[in-house]
């Protein structure tokens, strides 16, 4: 055995390159602290190619494009890369000219697969600027990675099984600036988002859906908020869907109304010196508290607060959600609202509640559907950290075609890598 063909036969089999492919060198240049794998075809690719214009086997090579680089996986912690003259083939049967795609190459076109494999697990669990400083790239090239493995694994996504769907809005920058996310509330995974918060968001949906082999007709159980645009949308374009109100957002409306009585009463002279730092106490469930906002309650709770008794309807709310049934869940609600709208209060403190329980009367059909036909809605409430996680992964780049795509790699459950 030769010793300088040592490096080379173990490229070889690290590369799993067969024996079409051949590494015929390996270079190390110390100034650039990079080791450099130079392949190149052997006569053995030739006979198995196919025209990619007629797909005839009669392909003979030609000549070959000028020196390219695809960066690989470190060696002993040292960057390397592949380098080739790519060939070009001619077919025989149509005389196209076409270049050969080797086998080592990623979607990005300056990446090897592997490298590439790598660069995607670590985006999955940092933002992408950082996995750029670990892996010595810019976080432009990967974000162009993760554009072209997104894009193809998204396009092969079947939507053929979506019969219970859910959207959420999403704020992605400062200023208005939002999402629609639609999801399968079954399968647990974002489908699909798009720019606004208008009907016109449900539409595009409907295309995507028809796009992935679904039907909106398919989908029997929408859960949504209680936006006027996204009930149309629904109306408009999921004839066969059953409104279901997102748990969450009907109780974060209560939980809004609480802290509108909060600062409402902090205006009156004689209670507001009370009510002084005390907006997290009233929007954090009791067991969330700490030992010294458990104590404050405690003293607030002698006071006979407007906000106080506003905070108990919050919590008697929030429990209905635990009773089992929808024929129980509705005398529960019809009972809190009746005690909402004969509450005694100074002024007008308690309007924010009572406002709250028209609300809860005139919507609740679709409030309901929590309970029924088995829906869940718990994905769709979780959405707000999964939202956290994807701003996280994409600093620095909050627009809207960066966020959609760090959305489906987070929570699309797609196919990626994707060749």
């Amino acid at each position: 055995m030769v010793g300088g063909m040592i490096p080379e036969k173990v490229f070889q089999q690290i590369l799993i390159l067969g024996d079409a492919w051949e590494v015929f060198a390996t270079d190390y240049d110390e100034n650039q602290r990079k080791v450099f794998i130079r392949v190149r075809e052997t006569p053995r690719l030739w006979p198995a190619a196919h025209c990619p214009k007629c797909n005839a086997q009669s392909v003979a090579g030609y000549d070959h494009v000028p020196e390219r680089q695809w960066r690989h996986l470190n060696v002993c912690q040292l960057e390397s890369a592949i380098v080739c003259a790519l060939p070009r083939g001619r077919c025989r049967e149509c005389q196209a000219v076409f270049q050969v795609k080797p086998p080592w190459e990623g979607r990005s076109k300056h990446f090897t697969q592997e490298f590439e494999g790598f660069a995607l697990l670590l985006a999955r669990e940092m933002p992408v600027s950082k996995a750029g400083e670990i892996l010595g790239e810019t976080d432009q090239r990967l974000w162009r990675m993760l554009f072209a493995h997104i894009q193809a694994a998204h396009a092969q996504l079947s939507m053929e099984e979506v019969v219970w769907g859910g959207a959420d809005e999403m704020n992605c920058k400062k200023g208005h600036h939002y999402l629609t996310v639609f999801v399968d509330l079954l399968a647990k995974r974002v489908l699909f988002a798009t720019a606004g918060k208008d009907a016109t968001t449900w539409e595009a949906f409907a295309t995507a859906l028809l796009a992935h082999n679904g039907h909106p007709k398919a989908v029997t159980q929408a859960a949504i908020d209680m936006s006027p645009a996204y009930r149309k949308g629904v109306a408009e374009h999921f004839g066969n869907a059953t409104v279901s109100f997102d748990k969450f957002h009907v109780v974060g409306q209560v939980v809004e109304a609480v802290d509108e009585v909060r600062r409402a009463e902090r205006t009156q002279p004689e209670r507001g010196k009370l009510l002084e730092k005390a907006r997290w106490l009233f929007r954090k469930n009791p067991e969330n508290w700490t030992a010294k906002e458990g104590t404050r309650w405690e003293e607030l709770a002698k006071e006979n607060l407007t906000t106080g008794l506003a905070y108990q309807m919050r919590l008697v709310f929030q429990d209905i959600y635990l009773v089992g049934s929808a024929k129980l869940a509705r005398e529960r609600f019809q009972t809190w609202c009746d005690w909402v709208e004969q509450a005694v209060a100074p002024g007008q403190l308690l309007e924010p509640m009572r406002k709250r329980a028209r609300m809860v009367r005139e919507h609740l059909e679709g409030i309901l559907g929590h309970w029924k036909a088995g829906l869940t809605t718990a994905y769709l409430e979780g959405l707000n950290s999964l939202f956290s996680a994807t701003k996280r992964k994409a600093r620095g780049y909050r627009s809207t075609e960066h966020m959609i795509a760090m959305l489906y790699f987070v929570a699309g459950k797609l196919s990626i890598p994707c060749y």
